[in-house]
C-alpha cells in the first residue's frame, strides 16, 4: 500500500506539536504549584520523543489516516503527584486546564500562520495551507475532547476540583474504567447506533462539530 508521505507529514507535524505541548504544559504547571514529579522524570521538555506513546502518537493516527477516517492521537500522560501540590484540589484544576489551554494557544498560532501564506513559495502553498488548517482543527479537537468530564480526561480533573471531597473521591474511582468509557464513547456507540439504523454520533455533536466551529472561528479571525 502506497503511503502519501506529503499528506502524512501534513498531519504528523501538528499532532506531534499538539500532544507534546499539551503534556509539557501539565508538567510545567504542576511544577509551578509544587510537584516536581514530571521534572524529575525529564518530562518538562518540548522534545516530542519524551512524550511519544508508540500506539497513541504513532500507530493510531497512522492507521486512521490510512483508513481515511477520524484522525485522533494522544501522548504519554505526564505524571502528576497531587499530594505534592500546595493546594491539591484547586492546583489540580490549573494543572488539568494547562493542557487544553496549550492546544488553544497552538490553534491561535496556526491562525497567525495564515498571515504568512502570501510569502510561501507556490510549490509549498498547498501543503503549508493544509498543514495550517489541520493544526488549527486538531488542536481545537484535542482541547474540546480533553475537557469532557470523563475520567481520566482533563475535564474530569476540573470537575473533581469543584465537587465535595467524598463525591470527588468516588468520581476519581472511575479512572480505572476511563479508557473503556472513552473508546465506547468515540467508536463503539456510533457503530452500535449505525447498526441499529440510527444516524447519530454523540462524539460528533459534543466534540467534532464544536471543534470545527471553533477552528473556523479562529481561522476567521486571521482572515482564513
Amino acid at each position: 500500500m502506497d503511503i502519501d508521505i506529503a499528506g502524512l507529514s501534513m498531519i504528523a507535524i501538528p499532532i506531534l506539536l499538539a500532544v507534546t505541548l499539551h503534556e509539557a504544559a501539565h508538567g510545567y504547571v504542576a511544577n509551578h504549584f509544587g510537584d516536581p514529579t514530571a521534572k524529575n522524570q525529564g518530562r518538562l521538555s518540548l522534545n516530542p520523543i519524551k512524550h511519544i506513546d508508540p500506539f497513541g502518537t504513532i500507530l493510531l493516527p497512522l492507521v486512521l489516516f490510512m483508513l481515511g477516517g477520524f484522525i485522533f492521537g494522544y501522548a504519554k500522560p505526564v505524571p502528576v503527584n497531587a499530594g505534592n501540590l500546595r493546594n491539591p484540589r484547586i492546583d489540580m484544576v490549573w494543572v488539568a486546564l494547562a493542557g487544553p489551554a496549550a492546544n488553544i494557544f497552538l490553534a491561535l498560532v496556526g491562525g497567525f500562520l495564515i498571515l504568512t501564506l502570501g510569502i510561501i513559495p507556490d510549490a509549498m502553498i498547498d501543503w503549508f495551507s493544509g498543514m495550517i488548517g489541520f493544526m488549527i482543527f486538531f488542536n481545537c479537537l484535542i482541547a474540546i475532547f480533553n475537557m469532557l468530564p470523563i475520567p481520566p480526561l482533563d475535564g474530569s480533573r476540573v470537575l473533581a476540583g469543584f465537587l465535595p471531597a467524598p463525591l470527588a473521591y468516588k468520581f476519581g474511582q472511575l479512572d480505572r474504567f476511563g479508557l473503556f468509557i472513552v473508546i465506547g464513547f468515540i467508536f463503539l456507540l456510533p457503530m452500535l447506533l449505525e447498526g441499529a439504523g440510527i444516524n447519530f454520533s454523540l462524539a460528533r455533536v459534543l466534540i467534532f462539530d464544536p471543534a470545527l466551529a471553533l477552528a473556523e472561528f479562529i481561522a476567521g479571525i486571521f482572515g482564513g
